[in-house]
């Protein structure tokens, strides 16, 4: 069953929820959590969003955020967010796919 269609309003803060893969840790260290925050600052620059709060866990994320432009500017930012983040990911542990680093 696909997942329903986000209502995406304009200035409306919306709750965001993101986790590992299979529940799994997405940070690994202090580091990560830098990393995931500059660049949640870069997607929201380019899409013209505001975070307003954020909980980083080792294994999941919330935020609450709101679009000031486009319509759809949210679902770009988790979009280039999750893109960039784990491509880092990849190069930094030479890995692809989706395996946990911190069991190699």
């Amino acid at each position: 069953m696909p997942r329903p269609t986000r209502l995406n309003l304009e200035e409306i803060p919306q709750h965001v929820t993101q986790r590992g893969n299979n529940r799994q840790v997405c940070f690994f260290d202090d580091t990560h959590y830098s990393l995931y925050l500059a660049l949640l600052d870069v997607a929201c620059r380019k899409h013209g969003c505001a975070v307003h709060a954020y909980l980083l866990m080792a294994d999941h994320v919330h935020l609450l955020i709101t679009t000031q432009s486009a319509a759809d500017g949210v679902s770009l930012v988790m979009r280039d967010l999750r893109r960039d983040y784990v491509r880092q990911l990849n190069q930094t542990y030479r890995r692809t796919g989706t395996q946990d680093p911190a069991r190699d």
